[in-house]
């Protein structure tokens, strides 16, 4: 890899030499923060306030982190969780020297747009670069802290089920989550409010791209090598209880070790790191059309400074209605003996997202009373944010109508299973992937239809293309409870990993163990309970892990046009020319629209194939290495060599996915800048409908198989084995495909913002000649991420015996 590296980084400086450089400054040039005065005190002091809001969310973050880390565990239960974060450790350093090396191509191609073609000093190159740096150092530390969050949580869980309350086992994932995204949020505000508040005003704009294309380029790696890593993993694990017969995370299993260190690879280390980025990359989508759009100097302030509020409104929404929530459902649950594990996590989301709406018109009106000499403008942009605040709680209950235990649709795939058994359960889940993609899209077009309606109100006074600005208004409205998000997002994890714990501590088979708890922690032992509570809560975990996912890959796509926008502001100087260009009459737009399409699907086959190939030689070492027989445990080494054939294969997989994308939008961005547009238009919306209905019907054949197991009590029949087909069918489309659409789509826009501004420098012959030869490079990895990327034992098998078959 690294050989390919060094030779790959001297044809970019060579292919570079072409492109014809300009001295023209910096176009995202921020305006003076004290100008403007809010509430008696300058808009920087208002914004320095916010830094001391984020410094309270950390607190917070980590006193429930110490919280959790105090809670009592048992030692054969904190051994199993301390080995997962030892091997996700392992995974984590390894994709951290990966991304660096990625780094390198876009920091050649950063230095090459800023340093030679906009003639930037050596300092101002370099701090860029640095930024960029510390937009992966920002994905890559929140993912790190998501694990050990993660890996102190799952062994609590666990142990806290044996008291026979279900309670704790609710409350423990959502404090790890809580954790999570209160830290995420918080570190990720408090570095852009740094570059907002201490960096020189000319270098800030580039910064933020800086800082946003490293955010980008640190998640897109983290989710697509953490989602091949986890399906591969849970594919081999998974099989082993058809092939043997055996119980959910037999210890004697290898691919179980595996199995947790992917939860937290797939379903932590990547929405951990794709939650900063898409937070970041929104933020600066925003801040690039409020500079580029808005003329007025002091109307920019007020907006940029009234952003930037209401994100630091979010941290206060958030743990504010958690801490209700929290007060709420122990006086509910705290004694119960069983409780609905959705019903409270429902409860949060839509307490945090009242709050949020009722907080957003509260400080608009203190904020932005008077906008531009319109008096009414601060409703009209609260109207806007609200209708995307609500869809972060109206788009999980629309994705729960076709993933939740207890929906229609997880029940048509169970019913379809006992009869057509694999084949109808693949099917069903199909179906409800496809209508999921109908009524999603639905919701998605009328919430952006009010953004739309209310910007056609008087924006246009103030700023151009205003209902580009709602849309972008839209997107930052479905991260307006940002913590709580990520927290039931990473609830998920947790209560995944709990079950494995519990099983591979083997604590039921310990001798004394009854009367070492009752002596050490208090409490009478119930194993029955526990493990009831422990499946029954991982289906809660499913659904709302699925809730989070078009949230994210929404905000990806509304939050792209804004940044599609601030393209086309370049292209057509401020849109004053070459508008004609952006019609379907002009072919090259129509052109990059289909062009947008294949892309989506060829990446949907890469990573799919990552996986298969995976899968395959984890599930070939299992079985060759599985010990049944006078075992009560896999070794240590078998677990490991299971987690090293992931981390190839992730590595591999996202190697190839990583060169064609960087290729292909270099090609694209050169061959023509309106053909280019189109492309990014197309990849965001087939990426949107794909990456829904793959998240949706993964998660409908998920719970079709919770189902099975929990309610109906079917383990280990023809109905079970046609249930676990279907989960892992639908393990790469809901967990590797569907959720790296969000990084994929924003990465390629936020690079193509220096790539379309590269191209337009040079001639046209040269234009042509590098999209061919950057082309020609993406495709020779495309045939790579198939070709090279097959299960060739399998393939030569076939061959010979098909020679064999021929010969006779």
């Amino acid at each position: 890899m690294q050989n390919i590296f060094r030779r790959a980084l001297p044809l970019l400086a060579i292919l570079a030499l072409p492109f014809a450089a300009r001295a023209d400054e910096a176009k995202l040039i921020l305006p003076d923060l004290g100008s403007v005065s809010f509430l008696g005190m300058s808009g920087r002091s208002l914004l320095e306030l916010g830094l001391i809001i984020c410094a309270l969310g950390l607190i917070f973050g980590s006193r429930i982190f110490t919280q959790l880390k105090s809670l009592p565990v048992h030692r054969s239960m904190l051994e199993v969780s301390e080995l997962i974060y030892e091997t996700c450790k392992t995974y984590l350093i390894t994709q951290g020297k990966f991304i660096l090396i990625l780094e390198g191509f876009i920091g050649a191609i950063m230095v090459i747009y800023f340093g030679w073609l906009r003639h930037f000093e050596a300092a101002k190159v370099i701090t860029i670069l640095v930024f960029s740096l510390l937009g992966i150092g920002g994905s890559y530390g929140v993912a790190w802290f998501g694990i050990r969050v993660n890996t102190f949580a799952n062994s609590r869980t666990a142990f806290a089920s044996l008291m026979g309350k279900p309670f704790p086992t609710y409350a423990i994932p959502l404090k790890a989550g809580m954790s999570i995204g209160t830290m995420l949020i918080s570190i990720e505000l408090l570095m852009m409010l740094c570059i907002l508040l201490f960096v020189p005003v000319d270098y800030a704009g580039p910064c933020f791209i800086g800082f946003a294309i490293g955010e980008s380029l640190g998640a897109s790696a983290l989710r697509i090598a953490g989602g091949i890593f986890t399906k591969i993993a849970d594919i081999g694990s998974d099989l082993m209880k058809i092939v043997f017969n055996i119980k959910e995370d037999d210890a004697r299993n290898p691919g179980v070790i595996a199995d947790c260190t992917g939860d937290n690879a797939g379903d932590s280390v990547g929405p951990s790191a794709d939650g900063f980025e898409t937070y970041g990359v929104t933020g600066v989508a925003l801040i690039s059309f409020i500079l580029l759009a808005v003329r007025d100097p002091m109307v920019q302030v007020q907006l940029l400074v009234w952003i930037f509020a209401m994100r630091i409104m979010m941290i206060v929404a958030s743990v504010g209605s958690y801490l209700i929530n929290e007060i709420v459902q122990r006086g509910r649950f705290a004694n119960a003996d069983r409780m609905n594990f959705e019903a409270p996590l429902t409860f949060l989301v839509w307490l945090t997202s009242l709050v949020s709406v009722a907080l957003t018109f509260v400080v608009s009106y203190l904020l932005i009373p008077n906008l531009g000499g319109d008096s009414s403008m601060w409703w009209k942009l609260s109207l806007i944010i609200t209708a995307g605040t609500l869809a972060g709680a109206i788009i999980p209950e629309v994705v729960k109508v076709f993933t939740s235990v207890e929906s229609a649709h997880v029940r048509e795939v169970v019913t379809a299973s006992r009869e057509g058994g694999a084949s109808l359960n693949v099917l069903s889940g199909l179906t409800a992937g496809n209508f999921s993609a109908y009524w999603m899209g639905i919701v998605i077009v009328s919430l952006m239809g009010i953004g739309f309606f209310v910007s056609a109100q008087g924006l246009s006074q103030v700023m151009l293309a205003p209902a580009v600005f709602a849309f972008g208004l839209v997107a930052f409205g479905f991260l307006g409870m940002g913590p709580v998000t990520i927290a039931v997002d990473s609830y998920g994890p947790v209560t995944d990993n709990a079950q494995s714990v519990y099983e591979l501590s083997i604590i039921e088979q310990l001798p004394g163990i009854e009367a070492e708890v009752k002596r050490d922690f208090g409490f009478d032992l119930s194993f029955d309970k526990a493990k009831h509570f422990l499946e029954e809560n991982d289906g809660a975990g499913n659904t709302f892990k699925a809730t989070a996912k078009p949230v994210l890959i929404g905000t990806a796509v509304v939050g792209a046009t804004t940044m599609i926008f601030s393209i086309i502001m370049v292209l057509t100087d401020g849109l004053r020319t070459n508008m004609q260009y952006l019609t379907i009459l002009h072919a090259p737009f129509l052109l990059g629209l289909i062009t947008g399409g294949a892309v989506i699907y060829w990446f949907t086959g890469a990573s799919i194939q990552a996986v298969s190939t995976g899968a395959y030689r984890a599930v070939e070492f299992i079985k060759a290495n599985i010990k049944l027989e006078g075992a009560t445990k896999a070794s240590i080494t078998d677990s490991k060599k299971v987690v090293e054939i992931c981390t190839q294969y992730a590595q591999r997989g996202m190697w190839n996915i990583f060169l064609v994308v960087f290729f292909s939008t270099l090609a694209f961005a050169c061959l023509e800048s309106y053909y280019f547009i189109g492309y990014l238009i197309s990849i965001a919306l087939f990426g949107l409908y794909q990456a829904i209905f793959m998240a949706n019907a993964g998660g409908a054949w998920d719970n079709a198989k919770k189902v099975v197991e929990v309610e109906l009590k079917s383990k280990g029949t023809p109905l079970h084995a046609a249930s676990v087909v279907g989960d892992t069918v639908g393990d790469p489309f809901k967990d590797t495909s569907s959720v790296a659409m969000n990084p994929i789509i924003k990465f390629t826009t936020l690079f193509g913002l220096l790539a379309v501004e590269l191209a337009t420098e040079m001639q046209t012959g040269t234009r042509l000649v590098l999209a061919a030869i950057f082309f020609a490079i993406s495709v020779v990895f495309v045939w790579r991420s198939f070709y090279g990327m097959r299960i060739q034992a399998g393939v030569r098998a076939t061959q010979t015996e098909r020679a064999a078959a021929r010969a006779a």
